[in-house]
């Protein structure tokens, strides 16, 4: 007994908790203690609305984790929800000891080894937040919201792999062998390990060292830990700004639940960690995280879920789909400072709309995406319909050909620079996962790029195997390409073949192709030039009645997120039956065309066109809210896909085509006269060449035809974009 009187002090630690402040401050302790029994109170006496007890049930059901609405404990004690708002680090792991406490009080004895009675053993208990309050914006959050609960939504660009983190550290004595126990901070945090131990030397022992502990890893307590990285929602960044992004930790039962390219909102607790021992900078400066305490992920296809439509905007939505005028009111509201171009908007309201996506029992998935292609001369307001699309489609993405890598478009491996370890980041395609990319430019893509959209547009996947990361991402999006032909405007004395640079491979991807042309007609330019006087004059009154239009645009995007939601067309027998006859009389017309002409179309009519007339007509019945689309819908399909796709494949003339006798003979001539005119190797101004020739009699139409079979038979090839002709051996 001789050390027990050396002047150490000892007491018992009431009742679990941890004592408020250095100086024990009692009020502090009493108010944990009653918060506790709060949470208990809740946990198990909460009645839901239909007088059933949902935490209890769930509780029961999933021993390991329970997710809690803050409004149920809002309406149950608006105090407790306070305070688990402003300190959640505090009150949520007394939250947890008290799930875990009434989960032990629910369960029922079980017989132990030895036939007793024993209480059950439960493990912890993991406790998940859900809010339906609105999302903050990730720029939004700064000093202020330190420590606190916020909410955000986003979308998970990567994600790292599953590391251990300790939650309980032992530590041991080198020198006395003491042991003792350290808990560690939740998140990111460390421990915080004593700097001397509390051992009292005996007389003639040595006293203990300064910094004596050493962690033993293997006694200690771990839990699982995952980082992800989290994007804002490119449709709420600013314009001309780089998207910010934020370090989320997720732990225990949350973790491996994300795959990247998933929208996500999240309930955390926004908090610090110091990045690096090695980081240059001043000590006060700490790196925020946000610490997740709830996962939502966004239902398919929509960031808010179809429950957040209102009754009054669900009878209005559903009234204005019974009305007659319904499709041309909507294809009326896209684009409507475009003038004509009736077809292309019809065309783009199918896409924003979309056919409906099919799983067959063998686990095949048939898109129900329509990609559209526009392709034509220069100021067709091309690419203005891609800006609208961008505005109004729920979720969109707008990129240009030429500043796009595959890499950009599909996804990256990049190398973590803190951990040394590659991890996944999606791109333009995986962040537009149930919504529209518009790709501009498309023909100035590089060919390997494109490529990489190709398992995109048809599989709506996006496999990758690099650094060895092997895996597959979801890319469930429609695609709108805009492009021009390879002389930049389109020439009709050309085949489509020669105007259309683009292969066959993607080509047929795209459900409908429009060829827009400038053409020069007299009514036609009198009518667009007084419609763009218009719309510049009117400018300045315009920005009074912008708010309507925003208004309008809004209303359609509202309109189609729920016509997505809810509806999911099929096709009617006499419909399908409509559509089989139809798709062998147009094969058949391709096949007669290709006999006679002796070369096949520039554009295939295959088994994906049929598929694709089945998507616009699911689509045009989704514009109706009803449910089966009839043969009417079908026919307004076929007439879509006439005026675009088979337009195009019979577009430009087929110079083998009704070639008089005599008007060969004149291309012969002219053909004699061009080789005279230039020796192997020479070149000469195209606008010279034809001069010189029209002033000996010829016809400028013939030259021009004789250059082009000339061009066919690689005999000569333009240079300068096609001021000079260069004659080849």
């Amino acid at each position: 007994m001789s050390g027990w009187d050396e002047g150490a002090v000892f007491y018992s630690d009431q009742a679990q908790f941890p004592r408020g402040g250095p100086g024990g401050d009692p009020a502090a302790d009493l108010s944990r203690h009653s918060a506790l029994r709060k949470f208990k109170e809740f946990l198990r006496g909460f009645t839901g609305p239909t007088g059933d007890f949902p935490y209890r049930e769930s509780l029961v059901h999933n021993r390991d984790h329970v997710t809690v609405a803050i409004e149920d404990l809002d309406a149950f004690d608006a105090e407790l929800s306070d305070k688990i708002r402003k300190s959640p680090a505090d009150y949520l792991p007394l939250f947890e000891t008290a799930a875990a406490e009434v989960l032990a009080s629910l369960r029922s004895k079980v017989a132990g080894e030895t036939g007793e009675m024993e209480e059950p053993v439960t493990g912890d208990v993991q406790i998940f937040l859900s809010s339906k309050e609105n999302c903050l914006s990730l720029r939004s959050i700064g000093a202020d919201y330190m420590s606190k609960l916020v909410k955000i939504a986003g979308i998970a660009i990567a994600a790292s792999r599953v590391k251990a983190k300790a939650t309980h550290v032992t530590l041991l004595c080198k020198n006395c062998r003491s042991v003792r126990t350290v808990s560690c901070r939740p998140g990111l945090g460390g421990a915080i390990v004593p700097r001397s131990c509390d051992h009292v030397p005996q007389p003639g022992e040595e006293p203990c060292p300064l910094d004596p502990w050493i962690p033993v890893p293997d006694k200690s307590k771990y839990v699982d830990l995952q980082t992800l990285k989290l994007q804002e929602n490119p449709e709420d960044v600013p314009t001309g700004e780089l998207p910010r992004n934020v370090l989320l930790s997720v732990d225990r039962h949350l973790v491996q639940t994300i795959v990247p390219g998933t929208r996500l909102t999240v309930v955390g607790i926004y908090s610090v960690y110091q990045a690096s021992a090695n980081q240059k900078g001043a000590v006060g400066v700490k790196q925020p995280y946000i610490r997740v305490v709830g996962l939502e992920q966004s239902r398919d296809n929509n960031s808010n879920g179809p429950s957040n439509f209102t009754l009054d905007e669900e009878m209005e939505f559903k009234e204005f789909a019974q009305r007659p005028d319904a499709y041309a009111k909507l294809c009326s509201m896209i684009g409507p400072s475009i003038y004509g171009h009736s077809d292309v908007k019809k065309a783009i309201a199918c896409l924003l709309f979309g056919g409906s996506k099919k799983r067959l029992p063998d686990g095949v998935r048939l898109r129900g995406d329509i990609h559209v292609l526009l392709l034509g001369d220069p100021s067709t307001a091309k690419s203005q319909f891609l800006k609208f699309v961008e505005k109004t489609a729920p979720i969109a993405v707008y990129t240009s050909g030429k500043g796009s890598s595959a890499a950009g478009l599909t996804a990256s491996v990049t190398r973590d620079s803190s951990s040394r370890e590659f991890y996944l980041e999606g791109g333009a395609m995986v962040l537009a996962d149930g919504g529209v990319v518009c790709i501009d430019e498309f023909d100035k893509m590089r060919p390997e790029d494109r490529v990489a959209i190709h398992e995109a547009m048809e599989q709506q996947t996006i496999s990758i195997a690099k650094a060895g990361i092997t895996t597959v991402l979801n890319s469930r999006t429609s695609v709108l390409a805009a492009a021009n032909p390879i002389a930049g405007r389109y020439d009709d004395l050309k085949t489509a073949q020669d105007n259309i640079d683009l292969q066959t491979t993607i080509l047929s991807r795209f459900d409908l192709i429009f060829i827009v042309k400038d053409i020069r007609m007299y009514d036609q330019d009198k009518r667009i030039a007084s419609h763009i006087i218009k719309v510049h004059a009117s400018g300045a009154a315009a920005s009074s009645k912008n708010t309507e239009a925003s208004e309008g645009e809004n209303w359609l995007k509202r309109y189609i997120e729920y016509c997505r939601a809810t509806c999911k067309p099929r096709l009617s027998e006499k419909a399908a039956e409509m559509l089989q006859n139809k798709y062998v009389e147009i094969r058949q017309k391709m096949r007669q065309q290709a006999h006679e002409t002796g070369r096949a179309a520039a554009i295939p009519i295959t088994v994906r066109q049929l598929e694709a007339i089945i998507r616009l007509s699911e689509s045009l019945a989704k514009m109706r809210l009803t449910s089966v689309a009839t043969p009417e819908h079908v026919e307004e399909a076929f007439r879509l896909f006439n005026v675009s796709t088979v337009d195009a494949a019979r577009s430009g003339i087929n110079e083998h085509l009704n070639l008089s006798p005599e008007i060969a003979n004149e291309i012969k001539q002219a053909e004699a006269q061009i080789k005279r005119r230039m020796g192997i190797g020479s070149h000469i101004s195209e606008r010279r060449l034809i001069d010189e020739l029209t002033r000996m009699g010829m016809n400028e139409s013939i030259i021009r035809r004789a250059l082009l079979i000339m061009h066919q038979r690689d005999e000569v090839e333009y240079k300068r974009e096609r001021h000079v002709i260069v004659r080849k051996a």
